[in-house]
């Protein structure tokens, strides 16, 4: 069965004027010349991205596209339309956002993060930025402490919105960013609470003592490489941790805590150093 607004392996059934005609076994999808890969004959199988024409034909495309039905996805705004807008897919078929589907009116040239999906009626490519609409807000397929990839979406009063794992929603508060993120970043995060309301807290840095023990070589690894000392300690700001070691000043002190006690370091309000062998013994 083709699916429209996805790839597909379609096998390639004859030649015509236009392009290749590919099929499924079943429909016929047309492979314009211009996307026809070199060496590809009939009999040959091609992966395409499949969508449908104004006049209803299913037309087939090897060029690569942002996202496929069922993605969440940063795109921009490439033109305006009846009752909404156009935005750029990365190949030759944009893809159309309903007035009605906009959480806030979208402009021209500027990128947001939407829902790609098709109208039930029309096989029509649309996508919507009412991201909540399409997000699962149950049975969840991971755990707290779990590792999920994030897209970022939105900043609000409390901190960054992301899509999980391309089916969920989350949120990272303020006070535990300390990179540059921007809208439409993709980074990798971590499950830190499911509330009992269904609302997720997310994190960038990985918690545990396994965390501990990577971060303790690196500290380490850093102490030996700066002549035994680095200028930060338990004063040190939240930021200027992150900056150098990406984690939270929470795993820092957890960790130079943990290294404290096993005598390999002295502590100050705003240093560490390495104990000599000698100062160890």
């Amino acid at each position: 069965m083709i699916e429209i607004g996805k790839y597909n392996e379609l096998r390639v059934l004859s030649k015509t004027e236009a392009g290749l005609n590919l099929t499924d076994g079943d429909k016929l999808v047309l492979l314009p010349y211009q996307y026809v890969t070199k060496g590809l004959e009939i009999g040959d199988n091609a992966n395409v991205f499949v969508y449908i024409q104004k006049d209803g034909r299913l037309t087939g495309t090897t060029q690569k596209a942002y996202a496929e039905v069922g993605d969440f996805a940063f795109l921009k705004v490439v033109s305006d339309g009846d009752d909404g807008i156009f935005m750029d897919l990365g190949i030759d078929k944009d893809v159309y956002v309903p007035t009605k589907e906009q959480k806030r009116p979208m402009q021209k040239g500027y990128k947001y993060v939407v829902y790609v999906y098709l109208d039930e009626n029309s096989d029509r490519l649309l996508a919507s930025s009412k991201l909540y609409d399409f997000v699962e807000d149950e049975n969840f397929d991971f755990e707290e402490g779990d590792e999920v990839s994030l897209l970022i979406t939105e900043e609000t009063d409390l901190g960054f919105n992301a899509i999980i794992n391309n089916t969920y929603i989350g949120l990272l508060y303020h006070n535990e960013v300390f990179d540059n993120i921007q809208i439409g970043d993709h980074r990798k995060g971590w499950i830190k609470k499911i509330r009992v309301e269904g609302k997720i807290d997310l994190t960038l840095q990985p918690s545990g003592y396994g965390h501990i023990l990577d971060s303790k070589d690196v500290i380490l690894n850093a102490l030996k490489k700066n002549g035994g000392v680095i200028e930060l300690g338990d004063k040190s700001s939240p930021e200027e941790i992150y900056h150098q070691f990406q984690i939270s000043k929470s795993a820092f002190k957890k960790t130079i805590g943990s290294l404290y006690k096993e005598r390999l370091i002295v502590l100050s309000d705003d240093s560490i150093r390495l104990l000599t062998d000698e100062e160890a013994e």
